[in-house]
This record gives C-alpha cells, sequence and structure tokens, in this order.
C-alpha cells in the first residue's frame, strides 16, 4: 500500500514538473498519435512522460541519445498500453538504443563437447526484467514510413507484455475469460502462419512470426497497431482476441481518419 501510494505521488510530480515544449512536438508528429482521439493522445503523452523519467537510458556503440529519441521511443512503447490505465512498463528499468544493428554473440553446438562461438546481427532484444535493447536506424525508419505491419518498439515491447506471465511463451498475463479463447484462437493461427511460411505465400503477419509462439504473438502485436484494418480483413477472430487483450480498436482509429 506505501509503495503504491509513494509511487502514486511520484507520478504526480513527474506530471506537473514542466515539460519542454519539444516533447509535445516530437510526440504529435509521431504518426500513430494523428489517429487518436484527443483524450487517448493527451493521456498516452502523460504516459509517455512518466516512461520516460522512470527508465534509465543508455545510448549504445557511440550513440549520443537525444530527447527526441526517448519521447519516439516511449510513445511507441506506451501506444500498446492505451488501453491499460496506468501501466507504464513497471518490468523494463532500462533501455538501450543503438546507433543501427548491434552484434550478439552466439554460442552453436556443434559436437558432444564443442561449441562454435559466432556473432549475429540484431535489431532489437527484450530480457525478462531486464533492459530492451534497440536499434535507433529502424525506429527512424519505422517512424517515417510507417503502416507497413512492421515496428520495432511495438515488437520488443510487447515480448515484454508477454513475459508479464513469468514466461517467453506467447501469453501475456490474461483475465481469465480470455485464457481458453487465447488458447484456442493462437493455436490455430500460429499453425496457418507456419503452413503459409512454408509454401512461401504472403501474409500481412510477418513470417517470422512462425518461428515459435513468442515471437507470433509480437509480429501479431505489430500488425493489429500498424496495419490493422488488414489484420481484422483475414483474420478477424484474431483481430477481435487483441481487440479484447489490449482494450483498443486501431482499425477504427483509421475509419474515423478515412
Amino acid at each position: 500500500m506505501l509503495l503504491s501510494w509513494l509511487r502514486r505521488r511520484r507520478r504526480e510530480k513527474i506530471l506537473a514538473a514542466p515539460c519542454p515544449p519539444e516533447w509535445r512536438s516530437t510526440f504529435r508528429a509521431l504518426p500513430h498519435i494523428g489517429l487518436l482521439p484527443p483524450a487517448d493522445a493527451e493521456r498516452l503523452f502523460a504516459a509517455a512522460r512518466i516512461f520516460i523519467a522512470e527508465k534509465s537510458w543508455e545510448g549504445c556503440g557511440g550513440l549520443e541519445l537525444t530527447d527526441d529519441m526517448r519521447v519516439t521511443i516511449a510513445g511507441f512503447a506506451c501506444l500498446l498500453a492505451v488501453g491499460m490505465p496506468e501501466f507504464y512498463f513497471d518490468n523494463v528499468a532500462t533501455i538501450l538504443v543503438y546507433p543501427a544493428a548491434f552484434a550478439v554473440p552466439d554460442k552453436v553446438a556443434i559436437g558432444a563437447n564443442a561449441v562454435l562461438e559466432t556473432q549475429s546481427d540484431r535489431l532489437g532484444e527484450a530480457h525478462h526484467r531486464g533492459p530492451v535493447v534497440l536499434s535507433w536506424a529502424d525506429i527512424r525508419e519505422d517512424a517515417e514510413n510507417p503502416f507497413g505491419g512492421v515496428n520495432l518498439c511495438f515488437h520488443e515491447f510487447a515480448h515484454q507484455l508477454d513475459m508479464t506471465n513469468g514466461e517467453f511463451d506467447g501469453v501475456p498475463r490474461l483475465p481469465r475469460n480470455l485464457r481458453q479463447p487465447w488458447a484456442d484462437i493462437m493455436e490455430k493461427e500460429f499453425k496457418k502462419l507456419r503452413k503459409k511460411a512454408r509454401g512461401g505465400r504472403r501474409t500481412v503477419i510477418d513470417p517470422y512470426g512462425a518461428e515459435e509462439p513468442a515471437e507470433f504473438f509480437a509480429v501479431v502485436t505489430e500488425a493489429f497497431f500498424d496495419v490493422p484494418l488488414e489484420l481484422r480483413e483475414t483474420h478477424p477472430q484474431l483481430y477481435d482476441l487483441f481487440r479484447s487483450y489490449y482494450q483498443a480498436d486501431p482499425a477504427a482509429w483509421h475509419e474515423v481518419q478515412s
């Protein structure tokens, strides 16, 4: 009780403090924000301010982090929680930002007692109760060329939502009434994507989601917020399931603007 009171007081002080006008300009320039009803956009901006203040930010690989970068990342991340009042990704303490793709060491078993050490390039990573690691070049591309079905921030912060149940398994913390529909629909749609991916067939859902259920949840989240009309048309059950989970209806935002 005391901890929640102190947290609430701290957040009230964050929002009461003066905010650089450039933050609001950067936030409003994000392509998805202009689709939101004004009240939702204002509430989301407040969430982004709290998000920025409560995370530890670090530029890596020689990148000098700017407020523009922080606001952009916070805006995209908090959009996932637009229907989740007072959710600020408390499970994420640190955000590391690289200029572009970054190399990560890999170990591959090549025999009973032998391991091959290699490196692979990554655009982002999400760790359970650890940092979110992001490529700024890709985030900037997502902001400048939106609505193509991919968004690095949506993807990595979807992984953080996934891990709110303690597992990296494509099943976030769910209300009881959604658990069985989630299991049924996600399994069915995941199998459909794997079949399409093997056949090289294009789909509104990134075929990378066929790798495993956790990646499937992340790429469907990207489609849900980035190309919602297409997702609703081609995968109506999946869209309705995610609308119930996220408590948001991005397709309706687009329809109001059209």
